[in-house]
């Protein structure tokens, strides 16, 4: 029987599931396809992101959640059930489950997270804020008096946080995350070379060629999209220097949101993380050259966790260890040590 304590990373783009003793054994796009007319589930996760923007009327392929919250209560709740089945083989009971949401999070937001947990069929829903569930996931011992600073760039919401004895001391989560990377090509190239891409075709080019640092070696992609001209397809070549361009006011914004939080961050804690260094994690942070970027702007020694895409699901699977007697501060959003009704 399925009554293991789960862990999940319920992410913009992605869901990644723990299960406490097997380690990560879920990891697929947050998308759902559904008839429209009849409202029936069709796919989820990698099958159904495979329709985006090449479904019939009928059919309508979404994601259920926008830059870091639920956009779509039903849907979600939808989604999560089904892959809680597809790890449990059928033979679902009700685990206890840890869900890691952005550190700027309002408490609507937080019920509709917990509800939408319960209804998927949790017996209990806990809350661990994503910049300390992304310091665990990357090694960092959160428990010692000295500062460390995350910055975790996901799908919806990049958050930053300086974390010592267990708890954030100062964060910040801006809604300027992956998503909007790809959202910047598809301006630049509508507006540099007057082609319309979709979004697959975006993100693809920004794992390929996309840059936020200057390369050491110019590379270059063969794109297809839409001419706006003519309305016919069009192939021409985009260079990694175009998307430096392209990401100018993304990445300008994260670096504010770095600066913001080390200004307001206690001068010895400061003192730790020159000591430190900064730690990037989420699936944002591997766009190439990031650590590079914010070393240059900040002064301060930058590194990617390694395995930074999971790092979120680890860390929110090692809290499983302390469910039993969550602390203020370790595991929760300030407000409450436990998330249960």
């Amino acid at each position: 029987m399925f009554n293991r304590d789960v862990g999940i990373d319920l992410g913009t783009s992605s869901v990644l599931i723990f299960i406490k003793g097997k380690g990560v054994v879920l990891s697929e796009p947050s998308v759902v396809a559904l008839d429209k007319e009849s409202g029936r589930l069709l796919k989820v996760g990698t099958d159904a992101q495979k329709m985006l923007g090449r479904t019939p009327g009928n059919i309508v392929a979404i994601r259920p959640l926008r830059e870091g919250v639920i956009s779509d209560y039903d849907m979600t709740e939808r989604m999560i059930k089904e892959f809680l089945r597809k790890i449990s083989g059928f033979r679902l009971s009700k685990p206890r489950i840890v869900m890691c949401v952005p550190s700027g999070i309002t408490e609507v937001e937080e019920r509709a997270v917990i509800d939408a947990g319960k209804q998927a069929g949790a017996r209990r829903v806990y809350l661990i804020e994503e910049p300390v569930a992304a310091a665990i996931g990357a090694g960092i011992d959160i428990s010692k008096p000295e500062g460390n600073m995350v910055v975790d760039v996901g799908g919806g919401t990049s958050d930053i946080a300086v974390i010592s004895l267990g708890g954030i001391v100062e964060s910040t989560s801006i809604k300027i995350a992956g998503d909007q990377f790809d959202e910047a090509i598809i301006k630049y190239i509508r507006r540099k070379h007057n082609v319309l891409i979709g979004e697959r075709t975006a993100e693809e080019l920004k794992i390929s060629i996309g840059c936020v640092h200057p390369r050491d070696e110019e590379i270059q992609a063969e794109v297809k999209g839409r001419d706006l001209m003519t309305g016919l397809p069009r192939v021409f070549t985009v260079s990694s220097s175009e998307m430096l361009e392209a990401f100018d006011e993304v990445t300008t914004r994260i670096v504010e949101a770095v600066h913001y939080v080390l200004e307001r961050t206690p001068p010895e804690l400061v003192a730790d993380i020159s000591t430190n260094g900064i730690v990037m994690t989420g699936g944002g942070s591997l766009i190439w050259g990031f650590d590079k970027l914010l070393e240059t702007k900040t002064g301060i020694e930058t590194h990617i966790a390694e395995d930074a895409a999971s790092c979120v699901a680890i860390g929110t699977g090692k809290s499983l260890e302390w469910i039993n007697d969550m602390q203020d501060g370790t595991i929760n959003l300030s407000r409450r040590k436990q998330m249960q009704y």
